[in-house]
């Protein structure tokens, strides 16, 4: 079934016609928050900029969507945790306006150091006066940053190239990141008294909402400037325009604000105050690039891929999921085949890491080994945003183990279930890319988790795999591999067969009528 796209806000063509070669995409921007709400249960996937809100009433209303894409950086916009209980992956692209929102920055930097607004202001009206004018270079003076992500650190690297020094507070960022930026790295007192330039680069939390206020900002030099390209709530306004009219700020530049498009009239009318309409990532590289990975990304989550840049499911580098990637696929795969396998209830799931896998963050292996497995069960989807959260309210323990050292075989993903009648083990690892599964309970073997299996539990005896392939050939079923495993000669065994037909349960129950076969399962992986 071809999956439906609705985008609500603009998007480039480039990124819509991406789309349109797997998906049905549709374009409908304008829409009220109603019309939004009685159109939204028909589409798969929802792209939006920072205008709509994604509410937790508007995700109850779609039943299918599978992916919420912020073709931008911030998702204060959408609601994380209602998208989470719901299984619905939120996207964005955190990469995209990096350079944008830094340049933006430092073009407020030094609109504010030389006056450029007033002065243009003046000469459109035939004034040419420039005493009023005289500014300050940015060589020498102090920036403080507070926030020291991608975009503040672009800014750091920037303003190095201006000569300034740059100090910085972020509870976040190792000694060795800040060395490498040429950061020194203070608290937030001690950067507003110091800093003649303060520029705000953190995320809007409950921790920084209106993080500037009267006390900090009572901190700051009389000539010092304050820049926000961030979030319009870090700053309180009203003590902002305090301080700017009673001269204890020398001046402030703001490109985002609490309510927007609203904006309070009393900044509009403070003086030294520069305002910008969010124009940080409003440049056509920025825009085309969010558009390119957010149509990317939507298009992985709809084909059952991992994303790039998953919002509520932990993030890696690229470099790190594109190592991860194979395991996801495997513990996927093997989650699926213990969940058709087992009989009995689980009440506790240990996965073992070995080898280089064990140095590497396993949360989202556990989580694709959780999809897999309650994906079998649930009513509702199951997958890497919400497995976790299904295990939890279906009181399943889940605990992992790492060892780096292998003994039988190294990277390797074990599950170990605990269930009412025992304990049941699974073990796989990745060859040449491909998912393998090489051990059940006691039985060695080795096939690649794909497909259509019959798996089957015998007596060990002459003539058993010759009379499976006999039966289905007969029942014209094509076999495309058989393993056997066992652990002693005329004892137990089990046979994974691979089939490339179906089989029907006629032909199942045929099976089970052969001598030496104890059971026999279907499984689709």
């Amino acid at each position: 079934m071809t999956k439906k796209v609705l985008v609500v806000e603009s998007l480039s063509e480039a990124a819509i016609r991406l789309l349109q070669e797997s998906c049905q995409v549709e374009v409908r921007l304008g829409l009220s928050p109603e019309e939004l709400l009685q159109t939204i249960g028909d589409y798969h996937a929802l792209i939006v900029r920072s205008g709509i809100q994604v509410t937790a009433r508007l995700l109850a209303s779609a039943k299918k969507l599978v992916v919420v894409a912020r073709a931008g950086t911030g998702v204060d916009n959408i609601d994380l945790d209602a998208a989470t209980r719901r299984g619905i992956v939120v996207v964005n692209a955190p990469t995209s306006n990096t350079v944008a929102v830094a340049e933006h920055t430092m073009a407020l930097m030094l609109c504010l150091a030389r006056h450029i607004i007033q002065a243009d202001g003046d000469m459109h009206t035939g004034r040419w006066q420039k005493r009023h004018l005289v500014g300050t270079e940015l060589r020498d003076k102090v920036l403080g940053l507070v926030g020291l992500g991608r975009v503040g650190s672009a800014v750091a690297s920037r303003a190095r190239g201006l000569e300034m020094k740059v100090i910085a507070h972020d509870p976040f960022v190792s000694p060795d990141r800040a060395a490498k930026l040429d950061v020194e790295m203070v608290g937030l007192d001690e950067l507003l008294s110091r800093a003649d330039y303060v520029s705000l680069h953190a995320p809007s939390t409950e921790r920084t909402r209106g993080m500037i206020g009267a006390r900090e900002l009572a901190l700051m030099k009389p000539h010092a400037r304050l820049i926000n390209c961030a979030r319009g709530d870090l700053i309180v306004g009203e003590d902002l325009v305090a301080a700017l009219r009673e001269g204890r700020l020398a001046g402030a530049a703001l490109d985002v604000f609490v309510d927007e498009p609203t904006i309070d009239p009393a900044l509009c009318q403070c003086p030294n105050l520069l305002l910008t309409p969010h124009l940080g990532a409003s440049t056509e590289e920025a825009q085309q690039g969010a558009a390119r990975q957010v149509a990317q990304q939507v298009i992985d989550v709809l084909e059952g891929r991992t994303p790039r840049y998953p919002v509520n499911v932990v993030a890696v580098s690229h470099k790190e999921l594109e190592f991860l990637e194979p395991y996801l696929v495997l513990a996927r795969r093997m989650g699926m085949f213990y969940a058709q396998l087992a009989e009995n209830n689980l009440s506790h799931l240990e996965l073992t890491y070995v080898g280089d896998i064990a140095e590497h963050d396993t949360t989202l292996i556990t989580a694709a080994a959780l999809a897999g497995l309650l994906g079998e069960a649930s009513e509702e989807p199951v997958n890497l945003v919400n497995a976790r959260l299904v295990a939890r309210d279906r009181g399943l323990v889940v605990s992992e183990v790492r060892t780096p050292q292998a003994q039988d075989l190294s990277d390797s993903v074990t599950i170990r279930a605990q269930t009412t009648s025992g304990t049941r083990l699974l073990s796989g690892t990745v060859i040449r890319g491909q998912p393998h599964i090489v051990r059940i309970d006691a039985y060695w073997l080795d096939f690649v988790a794909d497909g259509l299996l019959l798996v089957t539990e015998h007596v060990e005896q002459p003539g058993v795999i010759g009379q499976m392939g006999t039966l289905l050939g007969q029942e014209g079923i094509n076999i495309s591999f058989v393993q056997v495993g066992r652990q002693k000669r005329g004892g137990p065994g089990l046979m994974v067969v691979g089939l490339d037909d179906p089989i029907t349960e006629e032909t199942l129950a045929r099976v089970m009528t052969m001598p030496s076969i104890r059971s026999a399962r279907v499984i689709r992986l």
